[in-house]
């Protein structure tokens, strides 16, 4: 009965400690952009963006961006330059972790 006991408790702590490290890890490839806000779209919390080259991911050009979550969309303005992170997910995209930097 406690070799039983043992097994399970050790079984548990595993479980716990895989699902903590799964937890951590961040959903998809990120990539950091830079560009400009061209325009928003207030019903579908996407943002066009002006952006340079996104890494190994894109070359540098205009399109539109879900933004995630709500509140970094709200904090948003057309011409306001940001800095952020793209997260490529299969399938799609998003931009999150939204700041507002002066032009450079």
């Amino acid at each position: 009965m406690k070799e039983m006991t043992r097994r399970l408790i050790v079984i548990a702590v595993l479980a716990l400690a895989l699902a903590g490290c799964r937890a951590k890890l961040p959903p998809g490839k990120r990539y950091p952009i830079q560009g400009e806000i061209k325009y928003l779209d207030t019903t579908a919390n996407t943002a066009t963006i002006d952006a340079g080259k996104i890494g190994d991911w894109m070359e540098a050009m205009t399109m539109e961006y879900p933004v995630k979550p709500p509140a970094d969309f709200q904090k948003l303005h057309v011409g306001d330059h940001i800095q952020a992170t793209v997260v490529v997910v299969d399938p799609g995209y998003y931009v999150t972790e939204v700041k507002i930097v002066p032009k450079q």
